[in-house]
């Protein structure tokens, strides 16, 4: 990134952000029945909620040629992304995603959000889903209910992104690009993996964990989050943030003390649900442009294991794009800033014209 591209980031992420002029966002819920996760389990009615901006536009031949799916993190939901730092930046008039021109799409993923999920009152009797069925069930919002039959791009931060690549392999001719923030295309393992263990291992052997029939609050609970905030924080944003011993130590408190908990069923199910997650067997498979963007500073995704200068060479227009740490830059949550990365949207956009 060059400095003038560099100097002109730094300036719009110090400004003041104002609402973006975009149309009012619609939320809706997609009822299904008897839905049939890939463990042989089955929900008799299963919730998918989802929010959308602008819409859909056909070109003579029926082809939706306006769509946009965005899909969120881990414990994340489809409204996370109409903050001022994303939609903002995005979906305002005349920006990258002007959603006057666009019909985004943001999805609750099963088991987030609005949509149907373990804390509704089943907890462990949930169904157990994977990436996979996360995958199907936004298919079915997009194609079923909302009635999309092509994506113009199909994109998502951090969870979001994996499942980017598993639509670009299993829908390979159902979008013009494809743009994973912060992943990477294989089968979690290594530290990775072993963080999720650690969160799903630190509710199931809490004392009152009851198999997810706890009454009282998890002490495990925040053990899990440690190690969450050991993956996904950023260095030299929180030390700036917090640069002497006392910041530090009231910013600690504020962050694992003082604030909601969240439903232990709920994130199990969230960090357990990555477990059949490996596009790397049909990378091949994938048609679209893909530009795939991680962020040196990103402790789920270092640069150091080499990843994607592997796996990129699979992908037929792929293309791998590393950001380096700077003072713009927050580790793992780079992927939610596209003041930092949307150069690079932009040229995707314009290389997937058809």
């Amino acid at each position: 990134m060059s400095p003038i591209v560099l100097a002109a980031l730094l300036l719009s992420l110090a400004a003041p952000l104002a609402a973006a002029d975009y149309p009012a966002p619609t939320e809706g819920d997609y009822l299904v029945t008897d839905f049939h996760f890939t463990t042989g389990e089955t929900l008799p009615r299963l919730n998918l909620h989802y929010t959308t901006l602008g819409t859909p536009v056909k070109n003579a031949s029926g082809v939706v040629t306006n769509a946009v799916l965005i899909m969120h993190g881990t414990g994340g939901s489809g409204r996370a992304f109409l903050s001022p730092t994303f939609a903002g930046q995005l979906f305002g008039a005349g920006q990258l995603l002007d959603a006057t021109r666009y019909f985004i799409i943001l999805p609750d993923d099963i088991g987030h959000g609005k949509s149907s999920k373990p804390s509704d009152g089943l907890h462990m009797k949930f169904p157990h889903y994977t990436y996979t069925d996360m995958v199907h069930g936004e298919y079915r919002v997009v194609a079923e209910k909302l009635g999309v039959n092509h994506l113009r791009l199909v994109m998502g931060t951090s969870m979001g992104a994996m499942h980017t690549w598993i639509w670009g392999t299993m829908y390979a001719d159902f979008m013009d690009a494809l743009m994973p923030l912060a992943s990477a295309p294989v089968e979690i393992g290594g530290r990775n993996r072993m963080l999720r263990k650690m969160i799903v291992d630190s509710i199931k052997r809490d004392p009152n964990w009851n198999n997810g029939e706890y009454t009282g609050p998890l002490a495990n609970l925040v053990a899990a989050n440690f190690a969450l905030f050991m993956m996904t924080s950023s260095p030299l944003q929180l030390l700036k943030q917090a640069p002497t011993r006392a910041q530090a130590d009231a910013l600690f408190e504020r962050r694992f003390y003082l604030g909601a908990a969240a439903d232990a069923n709920d994130m199990l199910y969230h960090f357990d649900s990555s477990r059949d997650y490996n596009p790397q067997p049909d990378l091949e498979k994938i048609q679209a442009p893909l530009f795939a963007v991680n962020s040196a500073d990103d402790q789920v995704n270092p640069p150091e294991l080499g990843i994607l200068e592997r796996e990129i060479k699979r992908v037929k227009r792929g293309r791998y794009i590393l950001i380096p740490t700077s003072d713009a830059t927050r580790g793992h949550g780079t992927h939610s800033l596209p003041a930092i990365w949307g150069e690079y949207l932009a040229e995707l956009l314009k290389d997937s014209e058809k």
